[in-house]
């Protein structure tokens, strides 16, 4: 899937402001990084494609507090015990601040809180959505990491950084002299990751071999960490969240290359059932043709004045009715055969009171049968092709299918 990473600038945002950016096509390798201001970012060519925006180290803080049990019920809750619990650490109002906690935090535990602006991100991305970029991931440039420290060395000799990552959070100084307090204890083994510009003086100061890492490369990687910064009130509603999660992994699995064994292993599975089904659905045409004109030539054979054939099982009860008719047979539908199915269902101890027949159905009275005497006489005129119930005190049975 198509991602565009956008780091955030530290002023506040104008028309002639430059975003730094990168282009992936898969969240791992880089198309394309530059700068350009907001209306000037590259389009990702793909539908469903992620816009993901960078918080700069220096636009955020780290601390560290243990969340009472409930507090994570809901948001509103959870936010007015994260203002109670950093209020008195924060320089600023809690109401002016941005807060977002680590993945997965949970009551009972220590976890990370991330604190920025409100008003500085709300203007950098109200700005990016005004330029067509509206932005669905919010992630730190660095975050604290739970493995061995790591030391960055950022922006150029007249304005430099240096940066310690750890599980003890995110430690951000100039790079000068007074930064060595930083490196003190550190592992001599200690990686240090620095932007081409500032790699010569991080070596000078820190006595310390350096490996070169361009900021492009580190926003990528900040863009693979499981953090989003949009909580609160930049959350979406959870339908939302999951309907626009959903829409990226289904980008992903579509253009992503290591999932390409699967989609063709998918569309092969689907062409065969497509296959499968069409040849199925062949066969039993063919066959239920078949026993069409079977039928056809059954009823055409027995009845040859028939010459048009439209619903040939109709066509065949009207000409057998009629054929019945004309030489005096009884039928199924008629009193007598329909009392010599009764004679052999009803029990010998019981007689009709009334008779009366009418269009095809037989009304009995006086029989006296309980529920299980008339449950147990259906199921034997069943057998015969027709049915009863009961219809008060009286017996009701016609036919349900010609014999």
């Amino acid at each position: 899937m198509t991602t565009l990473i956008v780091t955030l600038p530290l002023s506040p945002p104008g028309t002639a402001t430059d975003y730094s950016y990168v282009l992936t096509p898969d969240g791992r390798t880089m198309a394309a990084h530059a700068s350009a201001p907001a209306a000037l970012l590259p389009q990702p060519g793909t539908s469903g494609a992620e816009v993901v925006a960078v918080v700069p180290v220096r636009a955020l803080s780290w601390h560290r507090v243990e969340l009472p049990k409930g507090s994570t019920g809901s948001t509103t809750r959870l936010r007015a015990v994260l203002d109670g619990l950093l209020e008195d650490r924060l320089l600023d109002e809690p109401e002016s601040l941005h807060f977002a906690l680590e993945p997965q935090a949970q009551a009972g535990t220590p976890a990370w809180v991330a604190v920025c602006d409100k008003a500085w991100l709300h203007a950098a991305l109200q700005a990016l959505e005004a330029a067509g970029h509206p932005v669905s991931r919010i992630v730190p440039e660095f975050a604290p990491d739970a493995g061995p420290a790591v030391l960055h060395a950022l922006g150029e000799p007249q304005d430099a950084w240096l940066v310690s990552t750890s599980g003890e959070g995110v430690t951000r100084v100039p790079l000068a002299p007074p930064a060595l307090a930083l490196v003190q204890g550190l592992p001599e083994d200690t990686p240090v990751m620095a932007e081409p510009g500032v790699a010569a003086l991080a070596e000078q100061l820190l006595q310390r071999q350096v490996t070169l890492r361009q900021a492009a490369q580190r926003s990528l990687e900040a863009a693979q960490a499981g953090w989003d910064l949009a909580q609160f009130d930049l959350a979406s509603s959870g339908r939302t969240r999951a309907l626009k999660q959903l829409t990226a992994g289904w980008n992903e699995w579509r253009h992503a290359p290591r999932w390409q064994a699967a989609r063709w292993g998918a569309a092969l599975l689907v062409g065969a059932n497509l296959i499968g089904l069409n040849a199925w659905a062949w066969k039993e045409n063919s066959a239920l043709a078949s026993k069409r004109d079977a039928v056809r030539e059954v009823l055409t054979t027995t009845f040859p004045q028939v010459k048009v054939v439209v619903d040939a099982p109709v066509q065949m009860e009207r000409e057998v009715a009629a054929l019945r008719q004309a030489t005096g047979a009884a039928s199924g539908r008629d009193l007598e055969a329909m009392l010599g199915a009764l004679s052999s269902a009803v029990p010998a101890d019981r007689s009709a009171s009334a008779i009366e027949f009418s269009a095809g159905e037989t009304r009995l009275k006086g029989l006296g049968l309980s529920a299980e005497d008339i449950s147990a006489l259906a199921g034997k005129l069943q057998a015969q092709g027709y049915a009863a119930r009961a219809d008060g005190d009286s017996l009701v049975v016609r036919q349900e299918t010609a014999p």
